[in-house]
């Protein structure tokens, strides 16, 4: 295939991606406000119900204007070939092609997050402050930046070296080795995480004694789930919202509380919530997500391995010969509606899990506590009750939440 040719492929591929997404989102923010369900009616009224589709609509509405805004800068990049600009003016002044390559991605990667940072500002500190959400000062906002690019600088700079000399010194054989690379870190990433990463940006504090920590206990003796690490995250510290997750395997799992999920929920539906992550422990959820993620990213590099020796699209993308670099663009951008289909194919599995991490809740402790946790925790959020069932087989981890009570309380 020319260059000439590829561009437009190009150009085609990220509209295609572009119009898509639109049209789901118009979809769904189009569906109407229902009236308010009869198991939802002590925990919300229409005037509630009103607030989460102007927050929904206000989020569709910033959305379109960022989506166009990138589909924009996206396609003048490709069709006026400023990456092989680019990438040829690093050329300029690095010869080693291993820095060369760091270089450009750094470029890349600061730039981009430079042009988004009005958008993020405005995101948080306009969308989410009006409705109540944000707790993010602005001495937080620039500091999580910070620390972001330094983490980014040390691991993902480290990462890419390691995938860069592979690419140079294996050819095309490189995409195992570094699948093997990837593997690993991503089981360090997840034993690890909440030791070395999270307390970089969040605060971690052992839950105090009390009702909650040995009605806990008591749960998890009750499963044979042995359960010493108990954490509270100060997430107040940048929003209302609450969550709580599982990290590690065997001796190094914790349990991590959100602060603002204990100042919402009496013990009984912070158990059941427990329970519901205890669920995906004992159904292995966990695990065969990491191995569907390992195997991913497995396939996207076998993929990768067939395309980035090609010196067409380095010259489609502007270059003025073949770049590693450019070709990674080039793939990501072609191969994003492979990406899309994996992404519907994991969601689809991840709903499959949070039904039976609830029924696993349910038997092991009860069904009304999880389902009063979840009403609060949606109202509190502003979540859409009624979305479009294309755009939840498109992009939702999660089961609508009507769904998920129709289970727990029949």
């Amino acid at each position: 295939m020319s260059p000439e040719t590829l561009k437009y492929l190009l150009i085609g591929v990220v509209s295609f991606g572009l119009l898509l997404e639109k049209i789901l989102s118009y979809l769904n923010i189009q569906r109407p406000v229902p009236k308010v369900p009869e198991t939802l009616g002590q925990y919300l009224s229409s005037e509630k119900l009103l607030e989460a589709k102007a927050y929904q609509r206000e989020n569709y509405n910033f959305g379109l204007v960022t989506g166009i805004f990138s589909f924009a800068l996206t396609i003048l990049f490709i069709y006026m070939g400023w990456f092989g600009w680019i990438d040829d003016w690093i050329g300029n002044y690095i010869s080693n092609p291993l820095f060369h390559s760091v270089a450009f991605f750094a470029l890349i990667f600061i730039g981009s997050d430079l042009v988004s940072l009005p958008f993020d500002y405005y995101s948080t500190f306009v969308i989410e402050e009006k409705y109540g959400f944000n707790k993010t000062s602005l001495g937080t906002f620039f500091s999580d930046k910070l620390k972001g690019y330094i983490l980014s600088l040390i691991v993902g700079g480290g990462l890419l070296l390691v995938f860069l000399w592979l690419i140079h010194q294996m050819g095309p054989h490189f995409w195992w080795i570094f699948w093997a690379v990837a593997a690993v870190f991503m089981v360090l990433v997840n034993l690890f995480y909440t030791a070395w990463i999270l307390p970089l940006f969040n605060k971690l504090t052992p839950l105090e004694d009390g009702e909650l920590k040995q009605k806990i206990i008591h749960y998890a003796q009750s499963v044979s789930f042995p359960l010493e690490n108990i954490l509270v995250m100060d997430g107040s510290k940048r929003s209302a919202k609450a969550n709580a997750f599982f990290s590690g395997f065997g001796k190094r799992k914790k349990v991590v509380l959100y602060d603002t999920l204990l100042e919402q929920h009496p013990p009984d539906e912070l158990v059941a919530v427990l329970a519901h992550e205890v669920g995906h422990y004992k159904k292995k959820h966990i695990i065969l997500g990491m191995l569907a993620s390992v195997l991913q990213v497995g396939l996207l590099l076998f993929l990768l391995s067939q395309f980035i020796f090609s010196e067409n699209m380095s010259l489609a993308l502007g270059g003025s010969g073949w770049s590693a670099q450019l070709n990674i663009i080039g793939f990501t951008m072609l191969f994003s509606p492979i990406s899309m289909i994996i992404g519907i194919g994991m969601n689809w599995l991840s709903r499959k899990n949070e039904f039976e991490a609830d029924a696993f809740a349910k038997e092991t402790f009860e069904g009304k506590p999880l389902a009063e946790a979840l009403k609060t925790l949606s109202v509190k959020t502003l979540t859409n009750i009624n979305p479009h069932p294309w755009y939840v087989f498109v992009n939702y981890s999660h089961p609508p939440l009507l769904q998920r009570l129709e289970k727990l309380e029949n």
